[in-house]
Protein backbone atom coordinates (compact mmCIF):
# COMPACT_ATOMS: atom_id res chain seq x y z
CA UNK A 1 0.00 0.00 0.00
CA UNK A 2 1.00 3.31 -0.44
CA UNK A 3 0.71 6.32 2.47
CA UNK A 4 -2.58 7.02 3.77
CA UNK A 5 -5.19 8.48 2.02
CA UNK A 6 -8.38 10.28 3.24
CA UNK A 7 -11.73 9.44 2.85
CA UNK A 8 -12.98 10.64 -0.78
CA UNK A 9 -16.08 12.76 -1.13
CA UNK A 10 -17.49 13.45 -4.70
CA UNK A 11 -20.72 13.82 -6.65
CA UNK A 12 -22.14 11.57 -9.22
CA UNK A 13 -24.87 12.89 -11.02
CA UNK A 14 -25.48 15.40 -8.37
CA UNK A 15 -25.33 13.16 -5.56
CA UNK A 16 -22.82 13.40 -3.11
CA UNK A 17 -20.88 10.12 -2.00
CA UNK A 18 -18.35 9.40 0.04
CA UNK A 19 -16.08 6.44 -0.12
CA UNK A 20 -12.47 4.63 1.18
CA UNK A 21 -10.15 3.43 -1.31
CA UNK A 22 -8.51 1.12 1.48
CA UNK A 23 -12.14 -0.71 1.60
CA UNK A 24 -12.41 -3.48 -0.23
CA UNK A 25 -15.81 -2.83 -1.60
CA UNK A 26 -16.79 0.38 -4.05
CA UNK A 27 -20.03 2.19 -3.07
CA UNK A 28 -22.86 0.12 -5.49
CA UNK A 29 -23.37 3.35 -7.30
CA UNK A 30 -19.98 3.24 -8.31
CA UNK A 31 -19.56 -0.56 -9.17
CA UNK A 32 -22.78 -0.66 -11.18
CA UNK A 33 -22.53 2.29 -13.17
CA UNK A 34 -18.73 1.96 -13.92
CA UNK A 35 -18.69 0.44 -17.46
CA UNK A 36 -21.77 2.53 -18.83
CA UNK A 37 -20.18 5.25 -17.41
CA UNK A 38 -19.51 8.84 -19.47
CA UNK A 39 -22.60 6.76 -21.95
CA UNK A 40 -20.11 3.87 -22.91
CA UNK A 41 -22.18 2.63 -25.89
CA UNK A 42 -21.22 -1.08 -24.89
CA UNK A 43 -22.51 -2.96 -21.85
CA UNK A 44 -19.27 -5.64 -22.00
CA UNK A 45 -16.22 -5.99 -22.75
CA UNK A 46 -15.07 -7.43 -25.98
CA UNK A 47 -14.41 -11.10 -25.64
CA UNK A 48 -10.83 -12.01 -24.44
CA UNK A 49 -10.99 -14.47 -27.35
CA UNK A 50 -11.78 -11.82 -29.88
CA UNK A 51 -9.59 -9.30 -28.54
CA UNK A 52 -6.57 -12.02 -28.57
CA UNK A 53 -7.60 -13.07 -31.87
CA UNK A 54 -7.56 -9.43 -33.30
CA UNK A 55 -4.90 -7.71 -31.56
CA UNK A 56 -2.66 -10.55 -32.97
CA UNK A 57 -3.02 -9.88 -36.57
CA UNK A 58 -2.85 -5.75 -35.52
CA UNK A 59 0.51 -6.65 -34.28
CA UNK A 60 1.72 -8.38 -37.23
CA UNK A 61 1.04 -5.16 -38.99
CA UNK A 62 2.93 -3.36 -36.55
CA UNK A 63 5.89 -5.24 -36.94
CA UNK A 64 5.63 -4.61 -40.71
CA UNK A 65 5.55 -1.05 -40.22
CA UNK A 66 8.14 -1.14 -38.26
CA UNK A 67 10.28 -3.18 -40.50
CA UNK A 68 8.97 -0.49 -43.50
CA UNK A 69 9.86 2.03 -40.99
CA UNK A 70 13.72 0.85 -41.00
CA UNK A 71 13.77 0.49 -44.94
CA UNK A 72 12.79 4.03 -45.50
CA UNK A 73 13.43 6.04 -42.49
CA UNK A 74 10.11 7.01 -41.85
CA UNK A 75 9.59 8.73 -38.22
CA UNK A 76 6.07 8.27 -36.61
CA UNK A 77 5.07 10.20 -33.30
CA UNK A 78 2.47 9.28 -31.39
CA UNK A 79 0.97 10.99 -28.13
CA UNK A 80 -1.22 9.51 -25.67
CA UNK A 81 -3.06 11.92 -23.17
CA UNK A 82 -6.42 11.16 -21.23
CA UNK A 83 -7.15 11.46 -17.40
CA UNK A 84 -4.99 9.38 -15.15
CA UNK A 85 -6.44 5.73 -15.01
CA UNK A 86 -7.76 6.22 -18.73
CA UNK A 87 -5.42 3.48 -20.31
CA UNK A 88 -2.61 5.37 -21.78
CA UNK A 89 0.05 2.50 -20.52
CA UNK A 90 -1.58 -0.40 -21.53
CA UNK A 91 -2.36 1.06 -25.10
CA UNK A 92 1.45 1.88 -25.45
CA UNK A 93 2.06 -1.29 -24.64
CA UNK A 94 -0.50 -3.14 -26.56
CA UNK A 95 1.65 -0.84 -29.79
CA UNK A 96 4.96 -1.99 -28.50
CA UNK A 97 4.78 -5.54 -27.60
CA UNK A 98 6.65 -7.28 -30.44
CA UNK A 99 8.44 -4.48 -31.43
CA UNK A 100 12.06 -4.09 -32.06
CA UNK A 101 12.93 -1.53 -28.63
CA UNK A 102 15.76 -0.48 -29.97
CA UNK A 103 13.51 1.56 -32.72
CA UNK A 104 10.28 2.06 -30.77
CA UNK A 105 10.70 4.26 -27.11
CA UNK A 106 8.27 5.36 -24.82
CA UNK A 107 8.77 8.95 -23.53
CA UNK A 108 7.57 9.56 -19.65
CA UNK A 109 8.89 12.57 -18.29
CA UNK A 110 8.40 13.70 -14.81
CA UNK A 111 8.39 17.12 -13.56
CA UNK A 112 10.52 19.07 -14.95
CA UNK A 113 13.97 19.79 -13.27
CA UNK A 114 15.16 23.82 -12.37
CA UNK A 115 17.17 23.90 -15.61
CA UNK A 116 14.02 22.94 -17.75
CA UNK A 117 11.97 24.79 -16.00
CA UNK A 118 14.26 27.40 -17.15
CA UNK A 119 14.25 26.29 -20.93
CA UNK A 120 11.36 26.98 -23.96
CA UNK A 121 8.52 24.53 -22.85
CA UNK A 122 8.58 22.64 -25.86
CA UNK A 123 12.28 22.01 -25.54
CA UNK A 124 12.19 19.21 -23.24
CA UNK A 125 9.95 17.48 -25.23
CA UNK A 126 11.60 18.06 -28.28
CA UNK A 127 14.69 16.17 -27.36
CA UNK A 128 13.23 13.43 -27.67
CA UNK A 129 11.68 13.26 -30.73
CA UNK A 130 12.62 10.27 -33.32
CA UNK A 131 15.28 9.76 -35.58
CA UNK A 132 15.40 7.81 -38.86
CA UNK A 133 13.40 4.68 -38.76
CA UNK A 134 11.76 5.46 -35.35
CA UNK A 135 8.42 5.30 -33.49
CA UNK A 136 8.35 7.60 -30.00
CA UNK A 137 5.01 7.28 -28.15
CA UNK A 138 4.42 9.82 -25.94
CA UNK A 139 2.85 8.41 -22.29
CA UNK A 140 1.70 12.34 -21.51
CA UNK A 141 3.42 14.77 -23.24
CA UNK A 142 3.90 18.95 -23.49
CA UNK A 143 -0.05 19.05 -22.92
CA UNK A 144 0.50 18.87 -19.31
CA UNK A 145 0.07 22.60 -19.57
CA UNK A 146 -3.34 22.08 -20.73
CA UNK A 147 -4.33 20.07 -18.58
CA UNK A 148 -3.13 18.71 -14.49
CA UNK A 149 -0.43 22.36 -15.10
CA UNK A 150 -3.49 24.67 -14.76
CA UNK A 151 -5.99 22.38 -12.87
CA UNK A 152 -3.46 22.02 -9.96
CA UNK A 153 -1.63 25.63 -10.26
CA UNK A 154 1.34 24.42 -11.68
CA UNK A 155 1.33 26.94 -14.39
CA UNK A 156 -0.23 30.80 -14.78
CA UNK A 157 -3.18 31.46 -17.11
CA UNK A 158 -0.51 33.72 -19.14
CA UNK A 159 1.63 30.75 -19.57
CA UNK A 160 -1.76 27.97 -20.50
CA UNK A 161 -2.60 30.62 -23.19
CA UNK A 162 0.72 30.59 -24.60
CA UNK A 163 0.88 27.16 -24.83
CA UNK A 164 -2.68 27.07 -26.60
CA UNK A 165 -1.46 29.24 -29.30
CA UNK A 166 2.22 27.59 -29.79
CA UNK A 167 1.42 23.99 -29.55
CA UNK A 168 -0.64 23.97 -32.85
CA UNK A 169 2.93 25.39 -34.74
CA UNK A 170 5.07 23.69 -32.94
CA UNK A 171 2.75 20.53 -34.32
CA UNK A 172 3.06 21.93 -37.70
CA UNK A 173 7.06 21.94 -37.16
CA UNK A 174 6.70 18.25 -36.73
CA UNK A 175 4.80 17.35 -39.43
CA UNK A 176 6.22 19.75 -41.92
CA UNK A 177 9.11 17.83 -40.91
CA UNK A 178 7.67 14.39 -42.62
CA UNK A 179 7.10 12.50 -39.14
CA UNK A 180 3.66 11.36 -39.38
CA UNK A 181 2.14 12.10 -36.08
CA UNK A 182 -0.73 11.09 -34.17
CA UNK A 183 -2.79 12.78 -31.13
CA UNK A 184 -4.68 10.16 -28.65
CA UNK A 185 -6.83 11.03 -26.15
CA UNK A 186 -8.67 7.86 -24.38
CA UNK A 187 -11.56 8.81 -22.90
CA UNK A 188 -12.71 7.38 -19.61
CA UNK A 189 -16.01 7.49 -17.66
CA UNK A 190 -16.18 9.18 -14.00
CA UNK A 191 -17.34 5.83 -12.56
CA UNK A 192 -14.93 3.65 -14.15
CA UNK A 193 -12.02 6.08 -13.69
CA UNK A 194 -12.88 5.62 -9.77
CA UNK A 195 -13.26 1.92 -9.71
CA UNK A 196 -9.69 2.07 -11.62
CA UNK A 197 -8.29 4.09 -8.95
CA UNK A 198 -10.00 1.43 -6.36
CA UNK A 199 -8.52 -1.30 -8.35
CA UNK A 200 -4.97 0.15 -8.24
CA UNK A 201 -5.23 0.77 -3.91
CA UNK A 202 -5.98 -2.74 -3.67
CA UNK A 203 -3.58 -4.56 -5.66
CA UNK A 204 -0.30 -4.82 -4.13
CA UNK A 205 1.83 -4.64 -7.40
CA UNK A 206 -0.23 -1.78 -8.59
CA UNK A 207 -0.84 1.12 -5.89
CA UNK A 208 2.31 2.74 -7.11
CA UNK A 209 0.25 4.39 -9.88
CA UNK A 210 -1.87 5.95 -7.56
CA UNK A 211 -0.37 8.86 -6.08
CA UNK A 212 -1.63 11.85 -4.01
CA UNK A 213 -2.23 14.20 -7.07
CA UNK A 214 -4.38 11.08 -8.30
CA UNK A 215 -6.92 11.46 -5.31
CA UNK A 216 -6.59 14.98 -5.89
CA UNK A 217 -8.55 14.67 -9.48
CA UNK A 218 -10.80 12.56 -7.97
CA UNK A 219 -12.48 15.88 -6.68
CA UNK A 220 -11.20 17.91 -9.92
CA UNK A 221 -13.49 16.21 -12.20
CA UNK A 222 -15.75 19.00 -13.79
CA UNK A 223 -12.03 21.01 -13.13
CA UNK A 224 -10.64 18.65 -16.03
CA UNK A 225 -13.30 18.55 -18.44
CA UNK A 226 -13.43 22.23 -18.86
CA UNK A 227 -9.51 22.42 -19.54
CA UNK A 228 -9.77 19.59 -21.91
CA UNK A 229 -12.87 21.16 -23.69
CA UNK A 230 -10.57 24.44 -23.90
CA UNK A 231 -7.44 22.58 -25.17
CA UNK A 232 -9.65 20.33 -27.94
CA UNK A 233 -11.04 23.46 -29.20
CA UNK A 234 -7.45 25.27 -29.51
CA UNK A 235 -5.36 22.29 -30.88
CA UNK A 236 -7.54 20.00 -32.69
CA UNK A 237 -6.24 21.47 -36.31
CA UNK A 238 -6.33 19.97 -39.84
CA UNK A 239 -2.70 19.04 -39.79
CA UNK A 240 -2.25 17.33 -36.13
CA UNK A 241 -6.41 16.51 -35.09
CA UNK A 242 -7.00 14.89 -31.75
CA UNK A 243 -8.61 11.60 -32.45
CA UNK A 244 -10.57 10.14 -28.98
CA UNK A 245 -11.31 6.77 -28.30
CA UNK A 246 -13.71 6.09 -25.88
CA UNK A 247 -11.95 3.60 -22.96
CA UNK A 248 -13.74 2.14 -20.85
CA UNK A 249 -13.38 -1.07 -22.31
CA UNK A 250 -9.39 -1.41 -22.56
CA UNK A 251 -10.05 -4.28 -25.18
CA UNK A 252 -11.88 -2.33 -27.25
CA UNK A 253 -9.74 1.07 -26.78
CA UNK A 254 -6.15 -0.77 -27.88
CA UNK A 255 -8.04 -2.55 -30.80
CA UNK A 256 -9.54 1.14 -32.32
CA UNK A 257 -6.38 2.75 -31.11
CA UNK A 258 -3.93 0.44 -33.06
CA UNK A 259 -6.23 0.55 -36.41
CA UNK A 260 -6.31 3.82 -36.01
CA UNK A 261 -2.45 4.10 -36.99
CA UNK A 262 -2.19 1.24 -39.41
CA UNK A 263 -5.09 3.09 -41.45
CA UNK A 264 -3.25 6.05 -41.86
CA UNK A 265 0.34 5.15 -43.06
CA UNK A 266 0.46 3.18 -46.63
CA UNK A 267 3.61 0.70 -46.00
CA UNK A 268 5.13 -2.46 -47.56
CA UNK A 269 3.04 -5.40 -46.85
CA UNK A 270 0.28 -3.85 -45.42
CA UNK A 271 -3.03 -6.65 -45.19
CA UNK A 272 -5.68 -3.94 -45.21
CA UNK A 273 -8.18 -6.29 -44.07
CA UNK A 274 -6.37 -6.36 -40.32
CA UNK A 275 -6.36 -2.99 -40.02
CA UNK A 276 -10.16 -2.39 -41.28
CA UNK A 277 -12.55 0.20 -39.72
CA UNK A 278 -12.37 1.30 -36.93
CA UNK A 279 -15.16 1.44 -34.71
CA UNK A 280 -17.38 4.35 -35.47
CA UNK A 281 -19.09 4.19 -31.69
CA UNK A 282 -15.87 4.12 -29.95
CA UNK A 283 -12.95 6.27 -32.15
CA UNK A 284 -13.88 9.45 -33.58
CA UNK A 285 -12.30 12.65 -34.23
CA UNK A 286 -12.37 15.73 -32.22
CA UNK A 287 -14.81 17.86 -30.22
CA UNK A 288 -17.43 16.89 -32.47
CA UNK A 289 -17.17 13.19 -31.63
CA UNK A 290 -16.50 14.09 -27.90
CA UNK A 291 -19.74 15.99 -27.88
CA UNK A 292 -21.87 13.55 -29.83
CA UNK A 293 -22.23 11.48 -26.56
CA UNK A 294 -21.74 14.35 -23.77
CA UNK A 295 -18.73 13.50 -22.21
Amino acid sequence: MTDNIPEVSIRIGGEPITFDLDDKNLPEAIENNAFSSGGYPYNKKLKRGDYEDELYLLQLELVKLQAWMQQTGERIVIVFEGRDAAGKGGTINAFRQYLNPRHARTVALSKPSDTERGQWYFQRYAAHLPTAGELVMFDRSWYNRAGVEPVMGFCTDDQHKKFLEEAPQFEQMLVSEGIHFFKIWLNVGQEMQIKRFHDRRQNPLKSWKLSPIDIKALHKWDEYTAARDVMLEATHTEHAPWTIVRSNDKRRARINAIKHVLSAIDYTGKDASASNETDPEILGSGPKFLNSFGA
